[in-house]
């Protein structure tokens, strides 16, 4: 059997770099779950049950479905995946872990699988995908299985090539280098260097976009080649996947990415550093068997994301099964040159003049202009990110936007908490309103002189609603 011999240090990186991850991901479905799909939440998962059978959405919420089981589901997640950065799998028997590791991927499946809007996600399938070829990987008792390596090598080519092959064949911008000129200021969620990168001079701008072509279009190859060229292919993707992680927020995208690149780096690379390697030449007949078989299942999985990438109508993240296995990835195949925001305002009076609006402030999402955009990655903050969709098309704006106002009119405590500050302090307003604004980054002179991160203009009222007299009701009875 095909041994990794010299892969226990990628091997333990990316086991606890991934539970790290799953931990993250968990900590949010206990933080967000509720008020975003609850059984009072903005798009609840009990009517989703009632149209959807457990072959079209596999998960254990078919049994039955309760906010207290969903909260189990999430502490359970977090507790098996801080067991295994706390090194837990090297004291249990082998058989031990595809199981610990299965029970994470299959709890986070029925999650993803009920989530609807709020997790559609990419890189949902990629943490998913990721946990799945964590439960063949073993532990110290055994050598890392070199299928299983290279499982995750094929996973992280299928992440930067189709990134920047999505590029290649989408907005006119990434071929003729002007991307950047954009980017950094319509990303959905800027970070706290997001505008010092937009100020940076054009050339620097398309030296980036250029710099990105060939991380994505062409270091991904050197992932499958001897040593030392896949180790400097994982060097290169560990740099690039830096850059986003410090220039943006992408929840866990560039944090698990970039650490599939360690399924590419020798132990020898470790131990130039001074980390003392003990490797293990010890394999198991029936754990040998599954790695086989789980490098069957991702080829003849396989088919479906190499046609994608080869053909011209190419999907950007999809799964093409409901399992979340051997999907197809991409990221920004179009850019956005304006910023649009909408603003969401409520007012304690039924006739109010502007100064009686008051915007309820995302945590995320820009909105006050005199305040700094925050790092919220790997961290995800699924409210604000579907907030940025919203101004691109009337088609990302559902129902659940109709029932985030009505939540506002109800003051929900629950979901109030998802927001950074409700400017009405728990009162029910009497009128909501919505206004798309423009936003742009302040310039350095601007900044200087106002204080302001952004700088807004055009304004348009898109909805304007009063409190529905049921709510009324509800109050006085």
């Amino acid at each position: 059997m095909l041994l990794a011999t010299d892969h226990d240090v990628a091997r333990l990186l990316l086991q606890r770099g991934v539970a790290i991850v799953y931990f993250l991901a968990f900590l949010n479905v206990r933080n967000q779950f509720r008020p975003l799909l609850g059984e009072n939440g903005l798009l609840p998962v009990p009517r989703f049950l009632q149209l959807h059978d457990f072959r079209s959405a596999p998960s254990i919420f078919h049994w039955r479905y309760s906010d207290r089981l969903v909260a189990t589901v999430a502490w359970s997640g977090m507790t098996l995946a801080m067991g295994v950065v706390a090194g837990g799998l090297d004291f249990v028997p082998l058989w031990v872990t595809p199981i610990w590791w299965l029970s994470l991927w299959v709890l986070y499946l029925s999650v993803v699988n009920v989530g609807q809007t709020f997790y559609g996600f990419g890189w949902e399938s990629l943490l998913l995908e990721a946990g799945f070829y964590a439960a063949f990987l073993g532990n110290a008792d055994i050598a890392p299985p070199w299928l299983t390596i290279l499982a995750f090598r094929w996973l992280l080519f299928r992440v930067e090539f189709g990134a920047g092959m999505i590029k290649m064949r989408g907005d006119p911008c990434w071929r003729d280098l002007t991307c950047l000129h954009y980017h950094h200021e319509t990303q959905p969620m800027p970070g706290p260097t997001s505008r010092w990168f937009h100020h940076l001079p054009p050339l620097l701008h398309r030296i980036e976009v250029a710099a990105n072509h060939v991380a994505q279009l062409a270091v991904p190859f050197l992932l499958f080649l001897p040593q030392p060229a896949a180790g400097v292919g994982a060097l290169g993707v560990i740099v690039t996947q830096s850059y986003l992680i410090v220039s943006g927020n992408y929840a866990w995208l560039n944090l698990l990415t970039l650490l599939l690149a360690f399924s590419a780096l020798p132990d020898s690379w470790f131990e130039t550093l001074g980390w003392q390697v003990t490797s293990s030449n010890a394999s198991a007949r029936w754990f040998d068997v599954s790695t086989i078989a789980l490098a069957v299942v991702v080829v003849w999985l396989s088919r479906h994301p190499v046609r994608n990438l080869v053909g011209r109508g190419q999907l950007m993240n999809y799964a093409f099964n409901r399992l979340h296995l051997v999907n197809t990835y991409g990221a920004f195949g179009s850019v956005t040159r304006h910023r649009r925001e909408l603003i969401i305002e409520g007012s304690l009076t039924e006739d109010p003049g502007e100064r009686d609006w008051r915007p309820y402030e995302f945590k995320g999402k820009p909105g006050d202009p005199y305040r700094r955009p925050r790092q919220w990655a790997p961290y995800h903050l699924r409210l604000d990110w579907m907030m940025w969709f919203v101004p691109l098309s009337a088609r990302y704006a559902g129902r659940w936007l109709d029932a985030l106002v009505e939540k506002l009119f109800e003051a929900d405590g629950a979901f109030l908490r998802l927001l950074a500050q409700d400017p009405l302090e728990g009162q029910r307003p009497a009128r909501i309103r919505g206004r798309m604004v423009d936003y742009r980054y302040s310039t350095r002179a601007e900044k200087r002189q106002t204080g302001r991160y952004w700088i807004t203009g055009a304004s348009r009222v898109v909805f304007d609603v009063r409190r529905p007299t049921h709510l009324d009701s509800d109050r006085a009875g």
